[in-house]
């Protein structure tokens, strides 16, 4: 699968996805209220994301046809 994602959509994935699992991370501990489900979802999304952001690669927009990689 080739690249497709960069620019402002990587930065942003590199920035919100560790975030967003060191918060699902608190909510599982219970240092902060949320709830297991919760911190559960936040965990995977925040993984997905940095993964994404990472690899420049992602499923959801090859299917819908998007690219923000610019560096071919």
């Amino acid at each position: 699968m080739d690249k497709n994602v960069g620019g402002f959509d990587r930065t942003a994935r590199l920035v919100a996805g560790p975030l967003l699992a060191l918060v699902g991370v608190a909510a599982l501990l219970d240092t902060i209220p949320g709830g297991m489900a919760v911190g559960a979802v936040l965990l995977v999304v925040g993984a997905v994301l940095t993964g994404t952001g990472l690899t420049q690669r992602c499923l959801i927009h090859r299917v819908f046809g998007f690219d923000t990689f610019s560096g071919r």
